[in-house]
Order: C-alpha cells, then sequence, then structure tokens
C-alpha cells in the first residue's frame, strides 16, 4: 500500500511538472534577431534584483500558465536587470553601466543606460516593444495575471492604435473581460 501511494505522489509530481509552463526569456538582442525570421512584438521586464515587486511578478504572474502561454506565444520576452551590468547592442547602440558599483549587486545601483534610453524610472516596468523594436509603452508596476492579460491583448491586437483619449482606454478597460486564471 504505501509503494502504491508513494508512486502515486511521484506521478502527481510528474504531471504538475509537465503541465506547468514557463517563459522562453531571450536577450533583447536575441528577441530582436528572432524578430527578422517571425516578427512578434517584444514584452521586456525591467526589474532590479532588491525590488519586491519585481520578485512577486515573477512568482504570481510570470508563473501563471496562461500567462506564460500568452506571452510564450504572442511576443518575444525579455528579461532586463535596469541596474545590471551587463553590455547590451540594441539599434546600432551599445548600452552599458558605467556607474554600476559590484559592491551594490543585490542593493540600489546605478540606473543602466537602457534603463534610460527607455524612460524607466521605477520598477518594475513592462517595456512593450512592436514586431521592428520600437517603443509601444512603458507600463510600470506589479500587475495580476489578470491585468497583465489586459496589456497583452490590447498590444498584441494592436487596439493601443485606437487609444488616443483617455476616455477610449477607459472603455477598453470597461469592457475588457479577463479570461487568465488568477
Amino acid at each position: 500500500m504505501r509503494t502504491h501511494i508513494t508512486t502515486l505522489v511521484i506521478l502527481l509530481l510528474l504531471v504538475g511538472n509537465i503541465s506547468a509552463q514557463e517563459i522562453n526569456w531571450v536577450s533583447l538582442e536575441e528577441a530582436v534577431e528572432l524578430q527578422k525570421k517571425n516578427p512578434k512584438k517584444i514584452i521586456l521586464d525591467a526589474y532590479t534584483k532588491w525590488c519586491g515587486p519585481c520578485k512577486m511578478l515573477d512568482r504570481n504572474t510570470f508563473s501563471n500558465k496562461d500567462v506564460a502561454a500568452y506571452i510564450n506565444k504572442h511576443y518575444y520576452a525579455v528579461k532586463f536587470n535596469a541596474e545590471g551590468n551587463e553590455e547590451i547592442n540594441f539599434k546600432g547602440n551599445t548600452f552599458t553601466n558605467p556607474n554600476y558599483d559590484p559592491a551594490k549587486a543585490n542593493k540600489r545601483n546605478s540606473p543602466h543606460q537602457l534603463s534610460r534610453y527607455f524612460s524607466i524610472r521605477s520598477y518594475p516596468t513592462l517595456v512593450f516593444l512592436d514586431e521592428k523594436a520600437d517603443l509601444l509603452a512603458p507600463i510600470i508596476g506589479y500587475k495580476k495575471p489578470q491585468q497583465l492579460e489586459l496589456y497583452l491583448k490590447l498590444f498584441k491586437d494592436d487596439k493601443h492604435t485606437e487609444m488616443d483619449t483617455q476616455e477610449k482606454f477607459n472603455a477598453y478597460f470597461k469592457a475588457f473581460k479577463p479570461e487568465f486564471s488568477n
């Protein structure tokens, strides 16, 4: 009997791991290269190591199976440490963090040049780029799965092009019916 229970527990753990979906994170350079073969928009998660809401976004939102499946299907996903020291080549420019302090690797550090390029001033910020890696919009702050769903679908379906007033966005927001599990 004990062997059957152990086998059942192992099977349940395996099935749980198989059904769990993770986001396929790539570098910004890789995302831009992938766009040349298969045009998709980019979602860039600008985070820092010390940011609590950034960790919540990873734990609660990016680990959500609906969010992961949708992002993997419709976007290239990029993780970007907005205060890191990585060298990034983007749009013919090389972005670095010349004031990076290794002693502050897990604390507040100097902002990366790419953070300034995208006007990132708080964390987390989700930066949406179009199929040519041009900026669509930065979305600031922690989002639950259904909150992020609104933006994922807004940009994927190019509905943002219709949002030239706050009233139009408010109407879209009010009419939006989330489908992702929370």
